[in-house]
C-alpha cells in the first residue's frame, strides 16, 4: 500500500536526517505531496521517547516545516492560481478531485477560522493553503492561524507516538478517530454559526 511505503520511507528519513528530515517531510505534508502527517509525526514521537531527540526542538522543526510548505502552496495559489497548482501537482501525485473539493469547502466558508480548522480535517489540511492564496487572504493572519493549527495537530500526533511507542498501529487508529471527532465538531460549529446568523433580525432600511 502507498501509505505503508510512505511510512517506511519517512522512518528511514527521520533516522538518517534528524530534525532537518522531519522539517522536510512536514513541508511536503503541508503541500500537495501525498505525505500524511500520520506517517511522520508519531515516529518523531518515537525519537523523543527513545531520548534521541529533544521534544521542543522536534516541535519547532516540524512546525517550521509546516509553515514553509503552507507558504509554498499559498504562493502557488496567489501567483499562479489553479493552472500552476495543477501543472506542478502532476509531479506530486496531486488528486485533482480532492483539490476541487477543498476549493468548494473554502469558498463556502471563507475566513481565517476555516484555515485554522482546516489543519485538522483529513484531505483539507493538504490543500487549504492553495485557495487561501487564490483568495488573496492576508499573509500575516494566514501564517498565524496556520502556525497555531499545524503545531497543535503535529504535537498531538507526536504525543501519541511518544506515549504509545510500541503500538504505532494504535497511534494511527487514534489519529483517524480524532479526524472523525474533529470533522463532526467542525460541522456542528458551522451549523451553530449558520443558525445564529439566520435567527438574527434584519435591520430596517433607512428612508
Amino acid at each position: 500500500m502507498i501509505t505503508e511505503t510512505i511510512t517506511k520511507i519517512a522512518i528511514k528519513i527521520l533516522d538518517t536526517s534528524g530534525y532537518a528530515g522531519a522539517a522536510g517531510l512536514m513541508t511536503l505534508e503541508s503541500m500537495i505531496a501525498p505525505v500524511p502527517s500520520e506517517a511522520v509525526m508519531p515516529f518523531v514521537g518515537f525519537q523523543v521517547a527513545d531520548g534521541r531527540w529533544n521534544l521542543w526542538a522536534a516541535i519547532l522543526a516540524t512546525s517550521l516545516g509546516s509553515i514553509v510548505g503552507s507558504l509554498i502552496s499559498y504562493a502557488m495559489g496567489y501567483y499562479g492560481g489553479k493552472p500552476l497548482v495543477l501543472k506542478v501537482g502532476k509531479y506530486l501525485l496531486l488528486n485533482q478531485r480532492d483539490l476541487e473539493w477543498t476549493e468548494r469547502f473554502f469558498q463556502k466558508r471563507q475566513g481565517i477560522w476555516i484555515v485554522f480548522l482546516g489543519r485538522f480535517v483529513p484531505v483539507v489540511r493538504h490543500f487549504i493553503s492553495i485557495p487561501a492564496g487564490i483568495g488573496r487572504m492576508s499573509l500575516l493572519p494566514f501564517i498565524l492561524v496556520t502556525l497555531i493549527g499545524a503545531t497543535t495537530w503535529n504535537t498531538f500526533l507526536l504525543y501519541c507516538g511518544w506515549k504509545l511507542r510500541d503500538n504505532w498501529t494504535v497511534v494511527q487508529k487514534y489519529s483517524h478517530q480524532a479526524d472523525i471527532v474533529i470533522v463532526v465538531g467542525i460541522l456542528g460549529l458551522a451549523f451553530w454559526f449558520w443558525k445564529k446568523r439566520r435567527n438574527q433580525p434584519t435591520e430596517p432600511v433607512a428612508r
